[in-house]
């Protein structure tokens, strides 16, 4: 079952909404399928598990809350036992529980908002990442997604960050997840995107506009994971055969 992580060295990226996010699409995608999505919130502000505690959380969504590094791996271990999916909120900072994690990742999702701070932040994550990759002599795969982008304008400092990143092949998502308010709702009544109530045509659209973006970061997620599951494949293969 894919292990897909989120993590970056700085507090406020974007981890939190980036996770319920797409946990709460896969569970929609998923629900009549009886899959299940474990959230594994490993952040000690839990604030994927405060979001849990609300209304509306669908029901094939797992919750694992108050996880540290004495029991991430555990928990890791467990949830892939009873789901198809497993997403890990991970801490704002570099620590045991970040580096037991991502050893255990088939994807690490690192969010950037569109700022050279973030960015700087962003490669040092990356480096972490290819630290243990090293470490554990089995690639890592992993990919930036751009946050809180307005719904108006590409700005330029995130079309500089783009061309960088591109320049440093570092992936990252040709999705991004959009600056609305109904991610932020979430948080404030819980639920997902689909149970947000609108009061009139302009918040409902707005609605309509946030579920498609979460549908298309859902779907590149699920595209890179069957593209790292293959060139595993590949890989053992020639391995095998040779």
């Amino acid at each position: 079952m894919p292990v897909i992580v989120f993590a970056s060295s700085k507090g406020g990226a974007g981890k939190t909404t980036a996770c319920i996010v797409l946990a709460c699409e896969l569970a929609k995608q998923g629900y009549e399928k009886n899959m299940t999505i474990s959230i594994i919130d490993a952040d000690p502000n839990q604030h994927s598990a405060s979001w849990g505690c609300l209304e509306n959380t669908p029901t094939n969504i797992k919750l694992f809350k108050n996880v540290t590094e004495d029991n991430i791996l555990d928990s890791i271990e467990q949830a892939s036992k009873e789901s198809e999916f497993i997403l890990v909120d991970l801490e704002g900072v570099s620590s045991n529980a970040v580096t037991y994690a991502t050893s255990q990742a088939d994807l690490v999702i690192v969010p950037c908002q569109a700022s050279q701070n973030d960015a700087k932040e962003a490669i040092k994550t990356i480096k972490m990442i290819k630290t243990n990759s090293k470490m554990l002599k089995r690639e890592i795969p992993f990919s930036i997604i751009f946050t809180r982008l307005s719904a108006a304008i590409i700005t330029k400092t995130a079309k500089h960050l783009s061309l960088e990143f591109e320049r440093l092949n570092i992936d990252t998502f040709s999705t991004a997840l959009i600056e609305r308010e109904a991610f932020r709702s979430i948080f404030s009544f819980g639920g997902s995107i689909s149970t947000l109530e609108s009061k009139n045509n302009k918040s409902k659209e707005s609605i309509n506009k946030t579920a498609l973006n979460a549908k298309a970061f859902s779907d590149e997620v699920k595209s890179k994971l069957k593209k790292i599951i293959l060139g595993s494949r590949l890989k053992e293969e020639a391995i095998n055969n040779g």
